[in-house]
């Protein structure tokens, strides 16, 4: 008998696996094509030289193949059996221009053919585990009490042991904004922020028609002096901000001054939203304001930066039962729930040490980022931290906000100018995203561009004529 030369004598390293045998086997299939055992064209085992191979029936390796085939893993040739048709992870490749978007402050991406693999292959197997439940029915505002557990679960590192019952599931951190901001807070009333704060809380704050005051902060965030006194002179509902990681200005927040700022606010009455979109990227942070005082804190923990900024899930932690009962109100009259297939995707990756993986190798590229930043440009304008993947550009006389933006749009790179942050005055700085460039390449091109314009005059680099 004639052997096609192509075909392997593959046989699948099964880990072990919460689900049904055939889907294991299919997700060994994918691990095995992203790692480079399995080769573009092979063609596997025949189905019941498998099973017999595995000591296991026929139906399972055909339920197997058939799972892999629909991940678009494999295809079946008639009469000649079944073969690799995804092909291997090539690495990234840089845009055309070489340079990139640096106004999206998006998590940097890893060339991790394998864990990019199994990413795709634990969505694939969402299908064995839940079936058309998943896809066709709704689900509490508040999202399954399982994914609410696994979420908990998830902060257990940042803010200790929590009961799920106060973990909420949201379509994202914005969609968790506003549930918590509009059940706190009506028309007409004010909130405080960083006087230099998150773009998507001032136009959530115009669309509900409420008012934000601004609150000085300084190289450490917010000075605890300076909101004493506005809480002395103005009645406040809640105060937001982002102690880890500020957006933009990378600024942590000292222990000392978390704990001043929860003591502020619980004399004068006030509730705490803390948005620690950032907070699982530090290796060791200062305790979470919720950690601190979780009667008073409405903390939202995003997916977006530490995971994918695609799945749109975040976690809201609430004070109690009847801000939860509050919130759940608020989620089904402005989004209804979260997505139930976005929710099952960040349980998946959670639960099987996917999303660790994947927080690790994010890590790891933001090391390598910011290591050129250290490099390329003068670190006397640099506001950063080695664990961010954002910088916040603080410009020389005489460049201004709008003329270095315009600048560097004409050569190809967007950034984002003070003025989309700023309650009060806007300094002269921009905030560059390090996470957008596909490759090292492409970022350092885009840094040395932007140290090379900080050293010319806007009046030598003008482009009107």
């Amino acid at each position: 008998m004639t052997t096609d030369a192509s075909e392997t004598t593959w046989l699948p390293a099964i880990r072990k696996a919460n689900g049904p045998l055939y889907i294991a086997i299919a997700d060994a299939i994918a691990a095995d094509i992203a790692e480079g055992r399995l080769s573009e064209g092979a063609r596997l085992p025949p189905q019941r030289a498998l099973a017999s191979a595995l000591g296991i029936d026929f139906t399972t390796v055909s339920r197997a193949y058939n799972e892999a085939r629909h991940r678009g893993l494999v295809e079946g040739r008639v009469g000649q059996g079944t073969y690799v048709k995804a092909k291997r992870m090539k690495g990234l490749q840089p845009a055309a221009d070489g340079l990139v978007d640096m106004s999206m402050n998006l998590p940097p991406l890893f060339d991790d053919a394998a864990l990019t693999m199994r990413l795709w292959s634990d969505i694939a197997s969402l299908q064995g585990e839940h079936g058309l439940d998943l896809l066709m029915r709704y689900q509490a505002p508040g999202g399954t009490l399982h994914n609410r557990a696994v979420g908990a679960n998830w902060l257990q590192p940042r803010l200790g042991e929590i009961p799920a019952e106060r973990v909420l599931i949201c379509a994202g951190a914005q969609s968790a904004l506003l549930a918590a901001i509009s059940s706190l807070a009506k028309p007409g009333d004010v909130i405080a922020a960083e006087t230099i704060a998150y773009p998507g809380l001032r136009a959530l704050a115009a669309h509900l028609g409420i008012d934000i005051v601004g609150v000085p902060i300084d190289k450490n965030g917010i000075v605890p002096e300076q909101l004493e006194a506005i809480c002395k002179s103005t009645k406040l509902r809640a105060l937001y901000c982002n102690p880890t990681l500020h957006n933009p200005t990378t600024a942590t927040l000292p222990l000392e001054r978390r704990k001043a700022i929860v003591a502020i606010a619980r004399t004068h009455g006030v509730a705490i939203i803390e948005d620690d979109a950032y907070g699982a990227l530090p290796i060791a942070a200062p305790p979470p304001l919720a950690a601190l005082a979780p009667d008073l804190v409405y903390h939202i923990a995003g997916l977006a930066k530490c995971l994918s900024p695609a799945l749109r899930i975040a976690y809201l932690v609430v004070p109690d039962r009847q801000s939860c009962v509050r919130i759940e109100g608020a989620i089904r009259a402005t989004s209804g729930m979260a997505p139930p297939f976005n929710a099952a995707i960040a349980t998946r990756w959670i639960e099987d040490g996917t999303a660790r993986e994947v927080l690790g190798a994010i890590r790891q590229e933001v090391t390598i980022r910011q290591t050129m930043v250290s490099r390329l440009l003068p670190r006397d304008v640099v506001q950063t931290d080695q664990e961010g993947f954002h910088v916040w550009l603080h410009l020389p006389l005489p460049w201004t906000r709008g003329d270095f933006s315009g600048r560097l749009r004409a050569s190809g790179i967007s950034v984002v100018a003070s003025d989309a942050f700023a309650l009060d005055l806007a300094p002269e700085a921009v905030r560059l995203g390090l996470g957008a460039a596909r490759t090292h390449e492409e970022l350092q091109r885009s840094l040395m561009t932007i140290a090379d314009l900080l050293q010319q005059s806007p009046a030598a680099s003008s482009l009107v004529v």
